[in-house]
């Protein structure tokens, strides 16, 4: 059993500062299990609950675990310069609780990207010494050859790393598209290896993380959701 006054576990849930929520309370706009509560002092268990604010239900979460299929020109910022932040897309309290980006993709990058406000978290999946395999999907300028699925196979050298970057696995979607795994998240990563290859990276989406897709989360394109435990275990390599 996990106590919180109702005022703090509305700030934890990014519903405001404690002067805001407690204003909330005693307006009578929090109801839990039907009942309004008004005293901001209330010591409330904060396992299983679910609170009502505004007319709306929400469950609490110590920590908010997020997958969302990003759209392109969306900038993985919390203070973006030329397009709109990923924040922009979720609700207004993941803001204030400091949700963030678990890595980045480039704006005009689409799919598959983590977010939460659990550092440990967000550690651990940008751990490179995880080696958590991504799937992209990549569209490109030049028709797909036998040598570039080869030459991505066994390993292309980029400017700035001492040994050439092989893809995991590599296959050909269609005459323009390829379909390529990689562990190591480097910097533009993909568009990178295939400029190195000899082609160039037109569209770019990313679809899975370990185990875990974006067609089996049923996410359409600005759509996200929570995942819970079962589904962040999918997350580490198989």
């Amino acid at each position: 059993m996990s106590l919180l006054s109702l005022d703090r576990i509305l700030q934890s849930q990014g519903f405001g500062t404690r002067k805001y929520c407690r204003g909330l309370i005693e307006d009578g706009e929090v109801a839990i299990a039907g009942e309004v509560v008004t005293d901001y002092k209330s010591a409330i268990d904060t396992e299983g609950l679910v609170f009502t604010l505004f007319d709306e239900e929400w469950t609490y979460h110590e920590h908010v675990y997020i997958a969302l299929n990003k759209p392109a020109n969306i900038e993985c910022s919390r203070k973006p310069s030329h397009h709109p932040g990923v924040l922009s897309i979720l609700p207004e309290q993941f803001t204030w609780r400091e949700v963030q980006p678990v890595g980045r993709l480039d704006h005009d990058t689409t799919g598959f990207l983590l977010m939460s406000d659990d550092g440990a978290f967000i550690h651990a999946q940008s751990s490179p010494k995880r080696h958590v395999p991504k799937l992209y999907v990549a569209t490109t300028q030049e028709e797909v050859s036998d040598e570039l699925i080869a030459l991505l196979l066994g390993g292309v050298q980029l400017h700035d790393e001492p040994t050439p970057l092989a893809a995991l696995s590599c296959r050909r979607l269609g005459s323009h598209q390829i379909e390529i795994v990689l562990e190591q998240g480097k910097y533009h990563q993909v568009k990178r290896m295939l400029a190195a290859a000899g082609n160039h990276c037109c569209a770019l989406e990313r679809t899975a993380i370990g185990s875990l897709t974006l067609v089996g989360l049923g996410l359409e394109e600005g759509e996200w959701c929570y995942l819970d435990a079962a589904q962040r275990a999918l997350l580490a390599p198989a």
